[in-house]
């Protein structure tokens, strides 16, 4: 690939995974950058100086471009790839979406609590449910029973969905249609990929 290629690859409204070597929006997908002491180092927020390497936001991809050498290749030159990449970016992404889940509760597009969230999701003021992983499964479906499908994320416990929200623990909670909300639901879609956890779409509450 010429330096005018991989240039191209910074810019415009795709980018290319180096190991599929399809293209995706960026907000499907993981930057990485080589650190001055040559450590492969995610970039969730696209904004690190230096040349960007991206790949899908896929388990598969990841574990591919850590074995055969597709980092490396890419940055011209040895790098060290941390051992516990796949959780530092899980982790990672959990706190992007509970970052903005705080966003949206201070901007007023977010309300937390079984009465509040239901009151949301059926007079249609929701874009989407967001529900602790380890809250109780009746209750949950409950909470959406009879109503729109709306995307649901449950990716974070009750005490960090809690946390978010400004309490000490939490269950339920609903977002309000519009930028935030669809933030929200990219990044769960990548940390979907990356954990290799059940499709937004697919989610079975």
């Amino acid at each position: 690939m010429s330096h005018d290629e991989e240039a191209a690859d910074e810019r415009g409204p795709v980018r290319r995974c180096i190991v599929t070597r399809t293209h995706a929006a960026p907000s499907a997908m993981i930057r990485f950058v080589v650190s001055p002491e040559r450590v492969v180092t995610p970039d969730l927020a696209a904004r690190l100086p230096g040349r960007g390497m991206w790949l899908s936001a896929r388990r598969d991809v990841l574990d591919t471009a850590a074995l055969r050498g597709v980092f490396a290749r890419s940055a011209r030159g040895p790098v060290t790839i941390p051992a516990e990449l796949g959780a530092i970016l899980q982790d990672g992404l959990l706190r992007r979406i509970a970052d903005l889940l705080g966003l949206a509760r201070r901007a007023g597009q977010a309300v937390g609590g079984y009465g509040k969230a239901r009151e949301w999701i059926v007079s249609g003021k929701a874009g989407l449910v967001v529900q602790a992983s380890d809250g109780s499964r009746e209750e949950r479906s409950r909470l959406v029973s009879g109503a729109r499908a709306l995307p649901v994320v449950s990716c974070l416990t009750g005490t960090k969905l809690g946390a978010a929200f400004g309490r000490d623990h939490m269950v339920h909670g609903a977002v309000m249609a519009g930028a935030l909300a669809d933030r929200i639901i990219a990044e769960h879609g990548r940390y979907a990929g990356l954990a290799e956890a059940v499709p937004l779409e697919q989610a079975d509450i």
